[in-house]
């Protein structure tokens, strides 16, 4: 078994630093697999078994960490909008022409979105798309009922009948 790479000069001080900084789980787990080496002088395998981590991911954060240095503590998480057509911004000024009509009450009408949206992107999409930025940016169908669901015919006629006076 070959000899760890040495840590930079100040690396844990900086990584004690980190610890007492962390907001999240994930981010103190990510900072304590470095400072558990650099302190500690603990194996891979080792650190992997003290923050229930693969040793796999402990090898990859260690290697990222000599490679980038602080930066590598910093990445965001995974995930993301890799299949977006249009950005959180572009969408909310394609449904600002029809905000317009709906705080006045008036009926949105998806057909009228979804056809914007086409034109918008120059092709076809289907309307689950359009379904689905509309519930990204909060709005919601509203429709009123047509009874009260707690109401029962018999009852209501019989109070017509004798005026509730019985």
């Amino acid at each position: 078994m070959r000899t760890p790479k040495e840590l930079p000069e100040g690396a844990l001080e900086s990584l004690a630093k980190e610890l007492k900084q962390a907001k999240t789980k994930a981010q103190f787990q990510s900072v304590q697999c470095l400072w558990l080496r650099a302190s500690l002088g603990l194996t891979a395998d080792q650190v992997a078994t003290a923050i229930g981590w693969h040793p796999n991911s402990v090898r990859k954060l260690q290697a990222r960490y000599f490679k980038e240095g602080e930066a590598a503590l910093k990445r965001g998480g995974r995930g993301g909008r890799y299949f977006q057509n249009l950005t959180i911004e572009e969408e909310r000024r394609l449904l600002q022409e029809f905000l317009a009509q709906s705080e006045t009450g008036g009926i949105l009408e998806v057909s009228r979105v979804k056809a914007a949206y086409e034109q918008a992107l120059g092709r076809k999409v289907p309307k689950s798309t359009v379904y689905r930025m509309l519930a990204r940016h909060g709005w919601r169908k509203v429709l009123p009922r047509p009874r009260h669901p707690k109401s029962d015919a018999a009852t209501q006629a019989a109070f017509k009948k004798t005026g509730g006076n019985s």
